[in-house]
Order: C-alpha cells, then structure tokens, then sequence
C-alpha cells in the first residue's frame, strides 16, 4: 500500500508542465504562502528528446511520441504526490489547525497560542480591546454630534441657492455671487410695501416700486 499523502483544505495546486508548485492560504486573513517550484526530471528529460526528434525526424519522432505517452501516464501519480508531501513538510510549520473550528491559520497573526485557537474562535486579548475601543470611541463621537450645533450661522429658512441666478456660477454659500457679485437670494422684498417679488424682477409686482 503506497503511503498516504498529507492534506490540508487550504492548498491550491499552481503546478504546471514544468514542475509542480503549491499555494497554503490562512482561512481568517487569507495571507498565503507559496512552496518552492519543483522542477518535473521527466519534463525536462522529454524536452531533450522532443529536441532531438526535431532536429533527426524518423524513427525518432516514434521515441518522442512515445514519451509523449508515457508522462501523460505518468501525470498526478507518485511523483506529484511526492511534490506535494514536500511542498506540505515545507509550509506546515507556518499553520495550526484550529480545534474549534477546524480552519487552518497562520501562525504569524491569526493563531492564539496561550490557548491554542484561532482568534476567531478565541480571540487575543489586547486585540479585542483595541478593537472595542475603536468602536467605543465612534458611539461616543456620533453621540456628541448629535449634541452639537453644525449649523450656526446659516440661515435654514431661506431657500438655497445652488448656482448664482445672473452667471450660473456654482455658489458656496453666503449672499452673494462670489463670481459676479449679483445676490443669490431667489426672492426680492419691496422696501415700499413688502411684497415678495421674484429675485429677476426689476418692479414691485404689488405697488410698481422699483427694485435693486
């Protein structure tokens, strides 16, 4: 019976005609590790022939074809499953499987070794303050926003006047355009008898006084 080959559910196989190479990823963080490329002696051993059957033709091509066959054969069999036991003997040290929930983690930032847990499942302590801290300190700032007056000194009552009436320039507040220096108010008040006029009108629409 062949041995078994170690297995983790956080590889991914990179490897290609060339060799073999494998990917270990954290299941928390995600931050990986990549094993050494390993070069396939077979591949390598083919291109020669392949070469040389290009070069002689004949009875060589039978060789090459041959070969051909052979590493297809040959393909995801013992020589891979032996890249692969290195590659895992390689990057095993970096990862613990956690015993609560299984997932394999790094264990640079996402292992608590003083219980032997993921820091999901057990989190480290100094982090987890930090981190109520944080979401502590912005209850706090949006509670003291609500109490404080951000509107001090505009006058809300008046209808806003995005774009100045005369040039169309973009208005940032104020009373007037500060590009043409024209009034942004959209409303004139006759000094005469107070009747609300339109800011584009030039006479009173209720005692025909004039305007400025």
């Amino acid at each position: 019976m062949s041995e078994a080959v170690p297995f983790t559910d956080n590889i991914r196989d990179l490897s290609n005609t060339q060799g073999y190479q494998f990917e270990f990823h954290c299941e928390r963080c995600g931050n990986g590790y990549r094993s050494a490329f390993e070069r396939d002696l077979r591949e390598t051993g083919q291109n020669l022939v392949r070469g040389v059957s290009n070069l002689f033709g004949g009875s060589f091509n039978n060789i090459s074809n041959a070969a051909d066959r052979l590493l297809d054969r040959g393909t995801n069999s013992a020589a891979k499953d032996k890249a692969m036991r290195t590659a895992v003997n390689e990057i095993a040290n970096r990862f613990n499987q956690c015993r609560g929930c299984g997932d394999w983690v790094c264990g640079e930032i996402c292992w608590n070794g003083q219980v032997g847990q993921c820091a999901r499942c057990s989190p480290i302590a100094t982090e987890e303050i930090a981190q109520l801290q944080a979401e502590a300190r912005r209850r706090q700032i949006a509670d003291q926003l609500q109490n404080t007056n951000l509107t001090q000194g505009l006058d809300v009552g008046r209808q806003a006047q995005p774009r100045c009436p005369s040039c169309g320039a973009q208005a940032l507040g104020g009373s007037f355009c500060g590009e043409c220096g024209s009034s942004l108010r959209q409303e004139k008040t006759c000094g005469s008898c107070s009747t609300v006029n339109p800011a584009a009108s030039r006479f009173c629409c209720g005692c025909g006084n004039g305007l400025t």
